[in-house]
């Protein structure tokens, strides 16, 4: 969108926040960049120059605005909608892994070159994979600053600076503010009491409108008990994250969502917030989303009620493939029971003082030396649960957030035990397909029914071809006709 600078000028001007994360406006003059709803009067169009991302800005000597903080505006959708090679390594760098492997470890999980990949960013962000992954340190650098008391020496180690003079320079250079000038000001603006350390409160920014209903009654009437919970309004889980593991605590504001983290190692902050939002679907585009399904007139009373749902995802797509499995064919409470009883035989306690959360979910790995006998489950399921954990512990099925989509559903759709219906469910929440569709589901079928929409799974595959590529949401918007505790927010 950057380069249609007639229509980034329109955005610009009527400060539309709908546009803050598809591209960012530099001003010439002062020397800043901005989100498109910056509050300040805005700039002479002959001073305006447009960039798709905030890490693009920085590398041309642009820093963030202080009054709009652009850095920390919601991501480009464009990353969650795509499948090419450029949208699964933003998901990639987005999930750490620049800092934990480098250039080349980003570059092998893609299966391209080094050269190849800079090549593909630079063309498309103004930004190579080193650029995006500095101003990713740039942000959580801010945040630990801003939220928890730790030293600056510390903060610059967690945040993935390889020195504190490299971390100095850096939050200078993109802040216009000293590292400590940053906490000063942060402190002075909240005028409250610094958390305890090991918790980090943040709000979690995303476009309106956002239905909460689906999204958290989704989240809580499917929980696995010990893992999950829904406790003073807000969902919490734990998280297995590559230094340690936390504990999140995810509430819907107006405006935001309250995010609350403990993590016993800060370094998994970044990691932490980027799967929150992927697990919330924060970077969607509501707007487009809607629109194109409101066309519909079946679709258009249920779009009309609630407009802005989301599709509930999941933190871990591996642990998230188990469950499916688990939920074949058996009732939400059902498959609830059989995930709780591998938690206890199989995940890492942890502790939760503030709250009832007891297990990680267990690994691939840990799950791999499980009895198959011991399940509670029909033979047929044992053994497709066995073959999927025995291909995710292996390697040789791919389900991280830069995995091909179709060649995961290939991988899957060959497993024995693996439906549509499983597959489908797996690439919409595990996976992200904003595409994905689920015909045969039998809420879906009387949903359709109910709407005189076409009932029977290849006429409603058809029909569905002009919601195309937001299949996905559609399906939320059918299963919200049944009044059932996925589509309300719980008591």
């Amino acid at each position: 969108m950057h380069t249609d600078t007639e229509r980034c000028v329109r955005a610009v001007r009527s400060k539309d926040a709908r546009f803050d994360g598809w591209f960012f406006t530099a001003v010439l003059t002062t020397g800043i960049y901005c989100r498109p709803s910056c509050p300040a009067v805005p700039p002479k169009v002959a001073n305006m120059t447009f960039y798709p991302s905030a890490a693009a800005c920085q590398q041309a000597g642009f820093r963030a605005c202080k009054r709009c903080r652009p850095d920390s505006s919601p991501g480009s959708p464009a990353w969650n909608v795509r499948a090419d090679v450029v949208a699964r390594a933003m998901r990639l760098i987005g999930d750490g892994v620049v800092d934990r492997e480098g250039v080349p470890g980003l570059a092998a999980r893609l299966g391209y070159s080094t050269r190849q990949i800079e090549r593909q960013l630079l063309a498309e962000l103004g930004a190579g994979p080193l650029a995006l992954a500095r101003a990713q340190r740039a942000q959580t650098a801010r945040l630990l600053i801003e939220t928890t008391p730790l030293p600056m020496a510390d903060v610059a180690f967690a945040a993935g600076f390889s020195s504190v003079r490299t971390f100095n320079d850096t939050v200078r250079e993109v802040f216009a503010l000293a590292p400590g000038e940053l906490r000063t000001r942060a402190a002075g603006a909240r005028g409250r009491p610094r958390p305890a350390p090991g918790a980090i409160s943040l709000r979690l920014p995303y476009r309106a409108p956002l239905e909460p209903g689906n999204l958290f009654g989704h989240l809580a009437a499917t929980g696995v008990p010990g893992v999950e919970e829904w406790r003073d309004g807000a969902y919490r889980r734990t998280l297995a994250l590559p230094y340690g593991h936390g504990i999140v605590s995810l509430a819907p504001r107006p405006d935001h969502i309250a995010c609350r983290l403990s993590l016993t190692d800060p370094r998994d902050l970044t990691i932490a917030i980027s799967r929150c939002r992927w697990l919330l679907d924060l970077d969607a585009d509501p707007e487009a989303v809607d629109e194109r399904l409101r066309a519909d007139p079946g679709l258009a009373p249920l779009v009309g009620k609630a407009p802005g749902r989301r599709v509930p995802r999941t933190v871990d797509a591996a642990e998230f493939a188990v469950r499916a499995v688990l939920g074949q064919q058996v009732s939400t409470a059902a498959a609830r029971t059989h995930a709780a009883r591998l938690v206890t035989a199989h995940g890492v306690p942890v502790e939760d003082p503030e709250g009832g959360l007891t297990h990680l979910f267990p690994t691939p790995e840990a799950l791999a030396a499980l009895d198959p006998e011991k399940l509670a489950l029909p033979r047929s399921r044992r053994a497709t649960l066995t073959g999927l954990v025995a291909a995710l512990a292996g390697g040789g099925l791919a389900l991280d957030p830069g995995s091909d989509w179709d060649r995961a559903r290939e991988r899957l759709g060959a497993m024995p035990g693996f439906g549509p219906w499983t597959v489908e469910v797996i690439a919409m929440r595990a996976l992200g397909d904003p595409d994905a569709f689920l015909p045969t589901d039998l809420g879906i079928r009387r949903a359709a029914a109910a709407l005189d929409l076409p009932a029977t799974p290849g006429a409603l595959t058809a029909h569905a071809a002009a919601w195309r590529p937001w299949r996905a949401y559609a399906v939320q918007y059918l299963w919200a006709t049944d009044d059932h505790p996925i589509n309300h927010l719980p008591a």
